[in-house]
This record gives structure tokens, C-alpha cells and sequence, in this order.
């Protein structure tokens, strides 16, 4: 449907939210070691609410659906007649935090159609009811770095701090096409019991490193850091083939350092790269080796 019609129909409300990633910590996060997640902000979502014929159809199932129903009730416009659309750049079960951006951009939209201001903190809450629908309990780092524009540290019952990056390098990230299962990895790494622990603590300590080389502005060790972050992700038995494969071709082609992002068993990898030539030559190159989608952010 043409925009222009739309307007000329009615009113419409926008929003809009950006992506995240994990830099390092996930699993060892499930345990009470640090995470840190940055913000993707040129991976974006939009939504746009325009009015409809029939009063806006809740499914207490979805993510999205909860989303805008929580922002209706709020603002007492449960009957509400409205209808939604969707732009999306961020993939879903990739770790990049689509659920969260959605439900973000959608309630921004929502708020804006009633030409109602929104409070952060309100939005953060009404984020974390639609989140609950996806992912039963979840820990807000996905809300929390999709609605930062600052990387943030999280611990498990402890909570959230900002990091301030200001790297001046360069973030690959390569898609393999492959969604990836954070229940059924968090459910393996379970399972192994105490064989997971030194892999765990590792990752652990690795994260604190990490905080320190960030700070420092180090990008060799930050990139030493993820390579090991890796190994550790990798005997964890998270990597499949096709992860390692992007890996590889990354460091092989001078990416400072590259491992796999979020729940695992497909997703995601990242690459830290030091300019923005070696980081499309690289983006290039896992192309050709079957990434699905490559992005490539400033950090």
C-alpha cells in the first residue's frame, strides 16, 4: 500500500528501535559471570501504526502482539481500531535482539499514533512483559542494549553498567544463515554439568579482561580475548560447521580477532577489524563463503 494514500486516509504513529550483539560472556552470563553487548545502531526496525476497520486483535502468544496491546492498555485504547506494519532489518533467532527491537519500535509507535509522550523507563517495563512472551525469563540485556546507545556490562542479579566503547574499529557481523537455539544450548551446556564449569569460568574471567582491554583502547588484545572467547565457546561444543568456517575465513583474511555471538548453534559470528577497507574486504570474503546477511558496524 502506498504511503502517501495511507496519510491522506489517516494519521500514522512511527517508531523505531536498533539491534545488539553480544561481544563476549554468553552462557557464562546464565551463571553469574559478566556479559558485555553493544549496540548495533545502523541495524534498525520501524513500525508504523495507521488506523483500521476493526479493533487491533491481541494473541497473548506473540511477542510483537503483547508489545503494542501493553502500550493500548496503558494508555487506556484497548478497543483501539488500528493495524501495524513491520520493517525490519535484524533477522530473527540470530542473537542480534529482533524480539526486543520490535517490541520497542512497535510500543514507540503506538505512543506516537496517540501523540502521547513515552517515558524510558515505561518503555523498558512494557518491553520486558512482551520479552517474557519469547523468552519466558528473560534477563533485559536484549532491552536494555537495544535501547542504549552505549555497550553495557550485565551481571545476573546484579545488574546493568555502560561501557563507553569509542574504539575507531570496525565490527564484521556475518550471519550463517542458520537460526540459532539459545534454549536448547543453554539446556546442552546444563547437561554437561561440572565438564562446562572450567569452559565457564573462563569465559568469565576472559569478560573482566575484556573490560580492561576496552578500556585500555587495546584492539590486539580485544581481539586475542575473542579468539580465546571462542575456543571456549567451542568446546562447549556451541560452533557448528558452518560458524567455524566464517571464523576462520575472518581471521585468515587479518581480522584482529573472531568468534561466535549469542545462544550459538547457528547465529551469528563477529570480527573485529581495525578499518573500515579490511572490514568490507572481510565482509566480502564471508560472503563468498556463504554468509547470509553481512553487517558492518563503527565501535
Amino acid at each position: 500500500m502506498n504511503e502517501k494514500k495511507l496519510v491522506r486516509k489517516g494519521k500514522i504513529g512511527s517508531g523505531e528501535a536498533h539491534s545488539k550483539i553480544i561481544l563476549i560472556g554468553e552462557h557464562s552470563v546464565v551463571y553469574g559471570y559478566p556479559a558485555i553487548a553493544i549496540p548495533l545502531k545502523d541495524i534498525l526496525v520501524k513500525c508504523r501504526i495507521m488506523e483500521a476497520k476493526s479493533k487491533y486483535f491481541y494473541n497473548p502468544e506473540d511477542t510483537l502482539s503483547t508489545a503494542i496491546y501493553t502500550a493500548l492498555k496503558y494508555l487506556k485504547k484497548e478497543n483501539a481500531k488500528i493495524k501495524y506494519l513491520i520493517e525490519s532489518e535484524i533477522p530473527t533467532k540470530r542473537g542480534m535482539g529482533s524480539s526486543a527491537a520490535v517490541s520497542i519500535a512497535a510500543i514507540r509507535a503506538v505512543f506516537d499514533y496517540f501523540g502521547k509522550n513515552l517515558d524510558d523507563k515505561i518503555l523498558e517495563k512494557m518491553v520486558q512483559e512482551a520479552e517474557t512472551v519469547a523468552h519466558m525469563n528473560p534477563s533485559g540485556l536484549d532491552a536494555k542494549t537495544c535501547l542504549s546507545d552505549k555497550a553495557l556490562k550485565f551481571i545476573k542479579n546484579k545488574g546493568f553498567s555502560y561501557i563507553d566503547l569509542n574504539l575507531g574499529a570496525y565490527l564484521v557481523v556475518a550471519d550463517t544463515g542458520v537460526h540459532g537455539n539459545t534454549r536448547e544450548a543453554v539446556e546442552n551446556v546444563r547437561e554437561m554439568g561440572d565438564k562446562a564449569q572450567p569452559m565457564l569460568k573462563n569465559l568469565g574471567e576472559l569478560t573482566e579482561k575484556m573490560e580492561i582491554a576496552i578500556r585500555e583502547k587495546s584492539l590486539e588484545k580485544i581481539g586475542e580475548i575473542m579468539n580465546q572467547a571462542n575456543l571456549e565457546l567451542k568446546k562447549l561444543n556451541l560452533t557448528i560447521e558452518k560458524s567455524d568456517i566464517l571464523v576462520e575465513e575472518a581471521l585468515k583474511n587479518s581480522a584482529l580477532g573472531a568468534k561466535i555471538s549469542g545462544g550459538g548453534l547457528g547465529g551469528c559470528i563477529i570480527a573485529l577489524v581495525e578499518n573500515e577497507e579490511k572490514a568490507r574486504i572481510i565482509g566480502e570474503k564471508l560472503s563468498s563463503k556463504g554468509a547470509a546477511n553481512i553487517w558492518i558496524e563503527r565501535i
